[in-house]
């Protein structure tokens, strides 16, 4: 059930609003406020260590870089109950892309994640984190 709810922004803070949301092709402002809501909560929950998540590691390495795709294998093997997928992309002759879905308790994934961004070798890492029981 939705309840409606009434703000009060400054005209300089809604102008900038309306902008926002029509670029990113919301119909009407309370559908873009709800997902700041819900981003914003999301966000508050995996401030918890031991929340449940799910983390989409990408990485960008050198595939001609020594051992780069040995370690990330065995990264990945020692944690395989964490693990729930990878995908392998090449992006370009001597590039290539790692995208490695994580589930787990917030502290345990953010570790993982971060020892696999920080391998000697990798170009460019991010961790993403996401928490699948929204509500």
């Amino acid at each position: 059930m939705q309840e409606r709810i009434g703000i009060s922004l400054d005209s300089d803070l809604l102008t900038g609003f309306d902008a926002l949301i029509k670029q990113q092709g919301y119909t009407n402002r309370s559908e873009a406020v709800r997902d700041l809501i819900r981003e914003k909560l999301a966000k508050e929950k995996l401030a918890n260590p031991k929340t449940q998540a799910v983390a989409a590691v990408f990485v960008v390495y050198d595939h001609h870089h020594p051992q780069v795709s040995q370690k990330l294998m065995a990264l990945q093997h020692s944690d395989f109950l964490k693990i729930i997928s990878s995908i392998h992309v090449h992006i370009g002759h001597h590039d290539c892309l790692e995208v490695i879905l994580i589930r787990g308790k917030v502290s345990e994934i953010s570790k993982l994640g971060e020892n696999i961004v920080s391998l000697k070798g990798v170009k460019l890492g991010r961790v993403n984190l996401i928490s699948p029981h929204q509500h």
